[in-house]
C-alpha cells in the first residue's frame, strides 16, 4: 500500500473489488482494477524496481488510446484474455487481464516468466479467476 500512495495511486476496497485510482493529470480512457487478491499477492511480493515498473505499465495501459503490444497482447485461443507485458532489466513479467465493459481492465495473476512460452497452467488460472469474476456480475 505504500508503494501505491508513493506514486500517487491509491486503492479503494470495495466488497471483492479494488480499483487503481490515480490522481495524475494525464487523462484516463479506461480503468485498472484488480479482482479480490489474487494480482495483489503477486504485486507485494516484487522488489521495488519491479512494482514500480508495473505501476508504470498499468498508466500507459490507462492513458492511452492506442496501447502498443509491447505492453498488451491479446492470447490468441482464449475468450478475451490479454498479457500485459512488463521487463524490468532482463526480468520479465506476465500479468493476465481481461475487458469489462471496455473501458475497465480487470487483472487477474501475474507471474515472472522464465520460459520463451507462456506456462499453460498460468493462463488456465487466469481464464479461471475471469470465469469467477464474470459469473459474480
Amino acid at each position: 500500500m505504500d508503494n501505491l500512495k508513493k506514486h500517487k495511486y491509491l486503492v479503494v476496497l470495495s466488497d471483492n473489488f479494488a480499483y487503481f485510482c490515480s490522481e495524475m493529470n494525464d487523462p484516463k480512457i479506461r480503468s485498472v482494477t484488480f479482482y479480490k487478491d489474487y494480482f495483489s499477492d503477486f504485486f507485494h511480493k516484487q522488489k521495488q524496481k519491479v512494482k514500480d515498473k508495473i505501476l508504470w505499465t498499468l498508466r500507459i495501459i490507462e492513458t492511452q488510446q492506442q496501447i502498443p503490444v509491447d505492453y498488451l497482447k491479446h492470447l490468441e485461443g482464449t475468450d478475451g484474455l490479454y498479457e500485459i507485458r512488463v521487463q524490468q532489466s532482463s526480468d520479465i513479467f506476465r500479468i493476465f487481464c481481461f475487458f469489462d465493459k471496455g473501458k475497465l481492465v480487470v487483472l487477474t495473476n501475474g507471474f515472472q516468466k522464465k520460459t520463451q512460452k507462456t506456462p499453460k497452467s498460468e493462463i488456465d488460472k487466469a481464464l479461471k479467476i475471469k470465469k469467477e469474476y464474470e459469473q459474480e456480475e
